[in-house]
């Protein structure tokens, strides 16, 4: 089935009531067709635990509209006209949005849905938002539709965060065996196309690497859906002259994906004054050659990086930093900034302002793991701010938008992964990302919606044969 999307803007001087008109056509994404189409780790399948959790379909995802499609996003610059574009760069992310609800919270972005005229069509679905004059302002160079719970936050705002995120399985793994656990616990990379996680743990002067098959889009004869068949399939030791992980009862360190063709381990302990020491590894994905090293980071004073304890009961896994485009990116110590770390050269140290002192809790609820700082697309995503491509700092309430997280969110498409867990209650979660880009509607000429001009988008989305 083919879909048409037509859209009417209307903007109306309060005061003369003069009305500014823009009618434009759309372009349909691939978005929900992913959604519907797509089937990674089996999320859709009843696989594990009779208790776990997952998605109620009805309501949640369908109808899909005003479901999967049942808010917008404003934009202050145009969007690449490109079927598979399904999430804007970080440096445009949207001024305004709208949801399939009356909007009766303080978020002055976001308008309501006009509940009397927009309605189910014979072949299609008819939305009808307003805007008063203190919501959506800015410059508007594009529209897009989006999910329902994507509209009501787009990717975070100072009134809530977590509709960026809908859980769609919670898959039980405490019954696997401890190693196993932790394997999954220290994923740092998973290539989903070729059925491949990689983790890698530390020694007292080593670094062991594993890479496992896990059932991603094909399965084995003998395979199960619940990471009870992960199966390791090599496993390197490098034997490391410098780095290790600092500390004595807690160890501190981290390993992070580059995305640059190399794994990177990182250990520091949290600094309050002087300067900082930190020792790194670079693991070559390809041989698994290393380099490592020690930097000392004038005048930095940093939490750490990440913290692990292999002696507990319990698989324990904190990540409290990122990597993004070659810089690593963790929390100053005082939490009122971000240092940003040049990985070539450890001599260009940039200092983000916040601009508030953050809490710096994990992203999900609280266990024996925290997810402090994690990369969704190309946007930081911390406990309660967003660091944007351009290093420009958003703030946003800070509440728990996770089960327990121990892994960075690792993404495919529309889809978000991780592991974590809560002493002895471990699992692997899937989420929807919800923000995406359902269609593409760019303006022929930008309009500005102020203060003193209210705005109403009538948008019909209909249904039309292929054939």
């Amino acid at each position: 089935m083919k879909l048409k999307g037509e859209m009417l803007l209307e903007l109306t001087d309060s005061t003369t009531g003069d009305v500014e008109t823009v009618t434009e056509t759309n372009m349909v994404t691939q978005a929900v067709n992913d959604i519907l189409g797509s089937n990674p780790m089996g999320i859709y399948c009843k696989a594990g635990d009779e208790y776990d959790d997952m998605v109620l379909w009805n309501g949640n995802l369908l109808p899909i509209c005003p479901n999967l499609i049942g808010g917008i996003l404003l934009f202050s610059k145009t969007l690449e006209e490109k079927t598979d574009h399904i999430y804007e760069v970080g440096t445009n992310l949207p001024v305004a949005y709208a949801s399939n609800n009356v909007n009766s919270t303080a978020n002055t972005a976001r308008g309501s849905l006009n509940l009397t005229e927009s309605k189910k069509l014979d072949n299609g679905y008819k939305f009808v938002w307003e805007f008063t004059p203190s919501q959506g302002n800015g410059t508007i160079a594009s529209v897009a539709l989006t999910s329902a719970l994507g509209g009501q936050n787009a990717f975070g705002s100072t009134v809530a965060d977590a509709t960026a995120f809908l859980l769609l399985k919670k898959i039980t793994i405490d019954k696997l065996t401890k190693a196993i656990r932790m394997l999954l616990f220290e994923t740092v990379e998973i290539d989903f196309e070729k059925n491949l996680l990689y983790s890698i743990t530390f020694g007292e002067s080593s670094v062991m690497v594993t890479k496992a098959r896990i059932p991603v889009f094909d399965i084995g004869l003998n395979e199960k859906l619940d990471d009870s068949t992960c199966t390791v399939l090599e496993s390197k030791t490098l034997t490391t002259s410098t780095f290790t992980f600092r500390g004595s009862y807690t160890k501190y360190g981290e390993f992070l994906d580059g995305r640059d063709g190399y794994w990177y381990g990182f250990s520091n302990e949290p600094n309050s004054s002087g300067n900082a020491t930190m020792q790194w590894i670079k693991i070559s994905k390809t041989d698994y050659s290393f380099t490592e090293g020690t930097w000392t980071l004038s005048n930095a004073k940093l939490l750490e990086t990440g913290k692990r304890d292999k002696e507990d009961t319990y698989p324990e896994r904190y990540v409290k930093s990122c990597i993004r485009d070659g810089y690593l990116y963790v929390a100053a110590y005082n939490k009122n900034g971000v240092y940003k770390i040049n990985l070539s050269n450890s001599a260009d140290v940039k200092l983000i302002d916040l601009g508030f002192t953050s809490k710096f809790k994990s992203l999900g609820e609280s266990g024996t793991c925290e997810l402090c700082m994690t990369v969704v697309g190309d946007i930081i995503i911390g406990s309660d701010f967003q660091i944007r491509k351009d290093d420009t700092v958003v703030k946003t309430q800070g509440s728990v938008r996770l089960k327990a997280a121990a892994t960075p969110l690792f993404q495919y498409k529309e889809f978000l992964f991780c592991w974590g867990g809560n002493y002895g209650k471990e699992s692997r979660c899937a989420y929807l990302l919800t923000p995406y880009l359902a269609s593409i509607n760019n303006l022929s000429s930008a309009v500005v919606k102020n203060t003193d001009k209210t705005m109403k988008i009538t948008y019909t989305l209909t249904e039309e044969s292929s054939e």
